[in-house]
Order: structure tokens, then sequence, then C-alpha cells
């Protein structure tokens, strides 16, 4: 067996290892710009956000007429998709709510839908150096959860959007941005993502006692949560 020194990538992820103040970065640079490169959005101009408020996206928009069919045949937006989904589940959690919106039209996407994902790939156009940094902290490991939900946001379905995020001393380790039923209150939404959110707890959890670890406790901003029976 040869020693072949320190990982520098690993599954499109590079990996920047920093001794001295023992941190580990990992970001897809090279990723996001061939995904760019294939998309011809390489030089475009930069978007602030992964997905606007203006792009109030819904099944209606898409292709209607047979024009706009055989045009978007030649889009290829579910190619997209599974390339910005790949970037979001490795290093990206900033995206996922914007994949999560963007991949319910894989299937008949349409010209909105398209200009969507293209200010996507203009956000990541201007933000391909972002990634995940593990720091060792001085206080110890803390496993930190964070969740919250949306109610009724979805046009087409009126779903509502559970987002959670877990963070171990300070970094990013696990996300989530889906729900999938109907509720009829924003308190419904809110327990519903809780428990999503809870599942993802205990197996964490569990993998740090394995290794000696423990946990505190979850952070809801719904006062509504822990006063409701």
């Amino acid at each position: 067996m040869k020693d072949l020194g320190n990982a520098k990538k690993i599954l499109g992820m590079t990996i920047d290892r920093d001794r001295k103040t023992s941190s580990i970065f990992l970001n897809q640079k090279a990723y996001v710009i061939s995904v760019l490169e294939k998309f011809s959005m390489i030089n475009t101009k930069m978007s602030a956000v992964p997905l606007a408020t203006h792009f109030q996206l819904s099944k209606d928009q898409s292709p209607k007429s047979d024009s706009e069919k055989k045009h978007m045949e030649k889009v290829p937006y579910s190619n997209a998709i599974d390339s910005v989904m790949y970037l979001m589940a490795c290093t990206r959690p900033d995206i996922a709510y914007a994949v999560s919106c963007l991949s319910r039209y894989m299937s008949n996407a349409g010209p909105p839908h398209w200009e969507a994902l293209k200010w996507l790939l203009r956000y990541l156009s201007g933000s391909a150096n972002t990634g995940i940094k593990f720091s060792r902290s001085s206080k110890g490991v803390n496993l930190a959860r964070y969740v919250d939900s949306n109610y009724a946001k979805g046009r087409d379905s009126r779903k509502s959007t559970t987002s959670y995020i877990f963070t171990l001393c300070g970094s990013c380790i696990s996300w989530k941005s889906q729900q999938h039923i109907v509720v009829l209150s924003t308190t419904e939404a809110e327990y519903i993502a809780t428990t999503e959110a809870f599942k993802e707890a205990m197996w964490l959890e569990g993998l740090l006692k394995e290794i000696g670890f423990l946990n505190d406790k979850v952070s809801c901003r719904r006062p509504a949560m822990m006063t409701n029976p």
C-alpha cells in the first residue's frame, strides 16, 4: 500500500485542509464552472439570491401550444436540474429550496421555469467559491437543529414546505426542503416540519453517541409549537 498524502479531491469536491486552524473546507468550484459551461451560462450576469421572489412558479406555466412544446423539447431542463441537485446534496445547502421548487416541473417545464433555473445558474456563477467549512470548536461538540416551514405556498397543490438544517460545531451536516401533504394551519405545518427534523435528529444523535458525543436542543421560532397540545 502506498501513502499518497492528504486527499485533495473526492467525488467532485475539492478538499482544502488547514492543520494550523484545524479546519477542512469543501467546495465544488470546478464542478460549478463545468456546469455553467455545459449550459452556456459562464459569462452571464450574476444573481444575488438562488431564486428571486418574483418567480411565482406553477404548472399553469407549462407549455400549452405546439410551438412552446417543441421549443422546450430542445431545452436541457432536466439535465440542468440533475446537475444542480448533485451540487446541492454535496456542499450547497443554500440552494436547497430553489432546487426543490424547480425540480417539481422536470416532466413538463415551461419558459418561466427555465428562466428561473437560469437565474439559479447565474447565482452559482457568482458564488462558485462557496462551500462548507468544518472547524474544531473550543466549546466542544454541539449539534444544533433549526426547523421552519411555510404554509400552503405551493401554488398548484397548496402544500407547505418543510425546511431544516443541522449544524455540528457551526458547520452544516444535514439539510432538507420539502413537505408532501396539505395541512390546515401554520401550526400543523410547523408540527410536521419539527417531526421530520426529529427523525433526522434521532439518527444523528445515535451516530454521535456511538462515537462518544451528546446533543443539546432544538431551536423553533414559533411559540405555538410549544404551547399547543
